[in-house]
């Protein structure tokens, strides 16, 4: 048996206070109490919103009593609003707007011819194998809109996972459970070293060959960092960094400058002070590949997206035409005589 409240102790007396209402529970009754004070009459609202009079009668009596606070006057029929009433009908009304603004955006945004893709890709794609790519899609999707995203391979895995991204070309290709990856095409590496280099004459090389040179590279993180890392492993050295940087030009830049070598893929426009060299041992090429969070699924423009890419497995991308590098132990060609 529960013992007697002291008659002095507040809460036996003090009425509870009612919670607050929140959001959860004050959202599905916005909309009629919009249609009520837009008609000022509930039988007109409620066939508006196809609806029983008396559900929607007792709809609005709750939501008074839930926010404490008169929000219509009674005039046997019809209503009007009151002071309360009108501050919470600007408010639901900016609510509703912003709910149907959502509404838009995400159908306009799933719309097979409209829609829109956000995508990903690598730094050192969006010179030339990008442009290419959405310049092709759009030749049969002129109307697709696009989000691009540039960042290095970790970030934007992150970004998939986050549904910032619907889709991402990354190197290396990831191995996660969460996510689906398929190879679309690889790259040759190149050993980059300045044009006064004592291996610049050479068109190959080993990578050995380089063991004992400072490195520029990119930071921790970037895909070509884990395949420098992995490839002078594979070679038999820990390659010594002398710079770490973000962007695969200006990393070209510091080689070009006489600061270190540098493994990179291949560039898209010649660039002079340095000589681009193909590493014969270990076989040093990057993995392009396409991917996506597993499980979720593809709006429409997005489904046509991936199928395009996916399609062109091998051809992904466009040969760059740098100029080529003399072979400088070789003796000249005689002059042809006519």
């Amino acid at each position: 048996m529960s013992p007697p409240r002291n008659k002095n102790d507040p809460s036996a007396t003090a009425p509870r206070q009612a919670a607050p209402p929140s959001a959860l529970s004050l959202t599905p009754r916005l909309a009629q109490f919009a249609a009520v004070a837009r008609h000022e009459h509930v039988t007109r609202a409620a066939q508006e919103l196809g609806i029983p009079q008396s559900s929607l009668s007792r709809a609005l009596a709750r939501l008074e009593e839930d926010l404490g606070v008169a929000l219509f006057a009674r005039h046997g029929r019809t209503l009007s609003l009151t002071p309360a009433g009108r501050t919470f009908r600007a408010s639901a009304e900016r609510a509703l707007a912003a709910v149907e603004q959502a509404a838009e955006d995400v159908r306009s945004d799933a719309d097979p011819a409209t829609g829109k893709v956000a995508f990903g890709f690598l730094h050192t794609l969006g010179w030339e194998t990008v442009p290419e790519l959405l310049r092709a899609f759009r030749a049969d999707h002129p109307r697709v809109r696009f989000a691009l995203v540039q960042n290095y391979g970790e970030a934007m895995l992150e970004r998939l996972r986050a549904g910032e991204l619907d889709l991402c070309l990354t190197s290396p290709m990831p191995e996660a459970p969460d996510l689906v990856a398929r190879r679309l095409d690889e790259q040759r590496l190149r050993l980059v070293v300045p044009d006064d280099h004592r291996l610049a004459a050479r068109r190959r090389v080993r990578l050995a060959e380089a063991a004992e040179e400072s490195f520029v590279t990119l930071e921790p993180g970037y895909g070509m960092r884990r395949i420098l890392d992995t490839l002078c492993a594979e070679a038999g050295f820990t390659p010594r960094i002398a710079f770490e940087g973000e962007e695969a030009e200006t990393i070209r830049g510091l080689v070009a400058a006489g600061l270190g070598v540098a493994l990179l893929p291949p560039p898209v426009f010649p660039r002079p002070g340095v000589r681009e060299l193909t590493v014969t041992a270990p076989r040093a090429v990057r993995e392009i590949g396409l991917a996506w969070l597993a499980g979720r699924p593809d709006p429409p423009p997005v489904a046509a997206f991936k199928k395009f890419l996916l399609g062109r497995r091998g051809r992904l991308l466009r040969a760059p035409s740098p100029h080529p590098v003399p072979d400088r132990s070789a003796p000249p060609a005689p002059e042809e005589r006519p």
